[in-house]
């Protein structure tokens, strides 16, 4: 544990594509003072159909370039990442790595009284079970519902966020958490929270809809607090990088982020000199 006062380091954060920036949108709310760099590896999405080893092995890849930035941290905003690889970024990297899956669940359980929690998420969140894990290991009574819903993340990308077909679909995946009398639902995909007003017309006000990248923020800003990491300079620099430029980018990314961002640079994850590969 560092003994500085302030870290002027910024964090770093990555995702599967660019729904990891609901999460540095918390980030810029609750940590204003900090920098941050982003990489969404929107060559390689989806992450959720992939292989464990595949997701490890890239996360590494881009674990080790944020941290050839000169991170003081990294925010794991992947939901796949975090349910496969983090226990392996935990034990490669030298310095503190933050997933979705602990602050998403611990949130989860504190909305929930009697222990009734949904999860929806990718093929590989939901069938890793790391939620319902880490539900149970606070609270081994606790009822977990998990369903996947793949479709969801093309939905959101192509702005169909109130359109009749996606709450058609919307009906059909969430039918059984509905009847299950919910008290906190997970979004397990960082593309999720844009379809939150949809979701929650769907379950109903007495379900609380919880979104981990915006928990993980929080835990984040506490983390570099009781480190004695959080940055004292000047106004942040922000930097934000993508494996390839995906059509209408420009216009999903306004909306996870909720304001423009920066200039993007593109980074070919076979340029050597970019981007380390890093074998799990």
């Amino acid at each position: 544990m560092t003994t500085a006062s302030h870290d002027p380091r910024p964090i770093g954060v990555f995702d599967s594509g660019i729904g990891g920036l609901t999460a540095v949108r918390e980030l810029f709310r609750v940590l204003p003072g900090e920098g941050v760099i982003y990489f969404g590896d929107t060559a390689r999405l989806p992450y959720g159909s992939k292989s464990s080893e595949t997701v490890t092995r890239f996360s590494l890849e881009i674990a080790r370039f944020l941290v050839k930035q000169d991170v003081k941290c990294i925010v794991v905003a992947c939901n796949t990442s975090s349910s496969v690889a983090l226990e392996t970024l935990e034990r490669r990297l030298d310095i503190p790595v933050v997933g979705v899956i602990e602050p998403g669940a611990e949130a989860a359980l504190a909305a929930s009284r009697h222990g009734r929690i949904g999860v929806i998420g990718t093929y590989g969140t939901v069938g890793s079970g790391a939620y319902t894990q880490a539900i149970q290991r606070h609270r081994p009574d606790a009822t977990v519902i998990a369903h996947a819903c793949p479709l969801f993340v093309p939905l959101v990308e192509e702005g169909l966020l109130d359109h009749a077909a996606t709450r058609t679909i919307a009906e059909e995946y969430l039918a059984e958490l509905k009847a299950g009398g919910l008290e906190s639902l997970i979004l397990g995909c960082t593309h999720y929270p844009l379809l939150a007003p949809l979701i929650g017309s769907i379950m109903g006000p007495q379900v609380t809809l919880v979104d981990p990248g915006a928990e993980a923020a929080r835990a984040t800003a506490r983390l570099l607090e009781q480190r004695g990491q959080l940055s004292a300079g000047p106004q942040p620099e922000h930097r934000f990088f993508l494996s390839d430029q995906p059509r209408h980018f420009h216009r999903i990314a306004r909306a996870f982020l909720g304001r423009d961002l920066p200039a993007v640079r593109l980074v070919d994850q076979t340029d050597l000199p970019w981007f380390e590969r890093a074998h799990a």
